[in-house]
């Protein structure tokens, strides 16, 4: 099946899962004003929401379009004949400037809070820094890409089996031994598997199936997730909230994986019904735009929900007779993606003094390639130990070393280059 030159749908896939986040964790938590007071508690939405969670959470079709896209860019870095370094000074300076610029300012205020003396600082930055999960597994799923796309196109959808049963494999460790830890692993075998549907797809699967196999795959999806949630056990929310502790999303299990298939499946039906095949050029513009800041509204998104938070409660406080419009969580999700969409491409061009621009010629040989390992060696370590430099947490300290090192080596390998 032709190939369009830009897949409008993927962009808007990847757009929407986006949206999905902010407004999910700017509900995750409620702000209440009790006699004056401000209380912050976990959300609690009941059954319902559950639900509706299993149609909302897009999460995994984010690293299906992630697929499509590197199999995308896999196939002109193959075309230009460059070597594998070519490839990852390429790719990886669009997370350099995003991702230097927020861990530099995040490592700032947890020092500055360290040395102050708050004893909680440590904690509170790798708390915060759960966030870089997402990070880490892009970093990983993007330095396996051309060997993704080669997997596929040698040995077609046979390359997935393994990481199914490694899905499957996990999850029945984790009921028989109790041991919900465990789970994690899965961060290595369900988002690669949905990343393989990506590439898939741009390879003409899913889009260029017929109707009635995409609509039995989603019927037959659906009915596993009903099996799982009503009698194997599993949580009966797609994400976690207050009342389900325990996410089918993070840490990923077999249910997540088949509402990805779902929703990969959806977005063939929708390419077959020509959905956004042609947008004006306007709005492919703006959608390009939007994908373009994808990593920086989501590195910050949970400072603007603070921050929009905050200005709601004050102004509460202020005008208590407005309290309880002003504290409805709608308004604060409204107003957080107002502010998202307002200071995202202002610090978009802070972010951009931190892109090294590629010089002519090839990266010096194995800097590129150690500098990424590095970088994604130290986004990884600071996701575990936060970012915080003082002398009594040395492991976040470290953590921050090595990113800055192997963000350092990314910049010279794609700076500094010879013909």
């Amino acid at each position: 099946m032709p190939v369009p030159e830009r897949n409008h749908l993927i962009d808007l896939a990847r757009v929407g899962s986006m949206v999905i986040v902010v407004v999910f964790h700017a509900l995750l938590w409620q702000v209440l004003l009790v006699d004056g007071a401000v209380r912050v508690v976990p959300w609690a939405p009941g059954p319902v929401l559950w639900a509706v969670s299993w149609v909302a959470t897009i999460i995994p079709l984010f690293f299906v379009a992630a697929g499509y896209a590197n199999a995308v860019v896999v196939d002109t870095w193959r075309a230009s004949g460059g070597p594998y370094s070519t490839f990852l000074t390429k790719r990886a300076s669009r997370q350099l400037g995003p991702l230097s610029f927020f861990l530099l300012v995040f490592t700032l205020a947890g020092t500055i809070a360290a040395w102050a003396g708050r004893a909680d600082a440590s904690a509170f930055s790798r708390q915060f820094a759960q966030l870089l999960w997402f990070a880490v597994v892009y970093q990983l799923l993007l330095a396996a890409a051309p060997l993704a796309v080669w997997l596929h196109d040698r040995f077609g959808g046979w390359v997935m089996v393994p990481m199914l049963v490694g899905v499957v494999a996990v999850d029945v460790a984790v009921r028989v031994t109790g041991d919900l830890g465990l789970q994690w692993i899965n961060l290595a075998f369900a988002w690669p598997l949905a990343h393989q549907w990506g590439v898939a797809y741009h390879r003409g699967w899913f889009r260029g199936w017929s109707a009635g196999r995409l609509v039995g795959l989603v019927t037959a999806s659906a009915a596993l997730i009903v099996v799982l949630v009503v009698w194997f056990g599993y949580p009966p929310a797609a994400v976690a909230w207050a009342d389900v502790l325990v996410a089918n999303l993070l840490p990923p299990t077999l249910a997540i994986v088949a509402l990805g298939l779902i929703q990969t499946c959806v977005l063939g039906l929708l390419e077959r019904a020509g959905v956004a095949s042609v947008l004006s050029e306007g709005t492919a513009a703006l959608v390009r735009l939007a994908n373009a800041l994808l990593l920086t509204a989501y590195l910050w998104h949970i400072p603007a929900i603070v921050v929009s938070a905050g200005l709601l409660v004050g102004l509460s406080l202020l005008l208590p007779w407005a309290a309880p419009v002003l504290m409805n969580p709608l308004l604060l999700v409204a107003v957080v993606l107002v502010v998202v969409v307002l200071v995202v491409p202002l610090i978009a061009r802070v972010e951009v003094r931190f892109i090294p621009r590629s010089g002519p010629g090839m990266p010096p040989r194995g800097l590129a390639e150690a500098g990424y390992a590095l970088f994604a060696l130290g986004t990884w370590a600071i996701w575990q130990l936060g970012a915080v430099l003082h002398p009594a947490d040395p492991g976040s300290a470290l953590a921050v070393l090595t990113f800055a090192a192997g963000a350092v080596l990314l910049h010279r390998a794609t700076t500094l280059t010879a013909p």
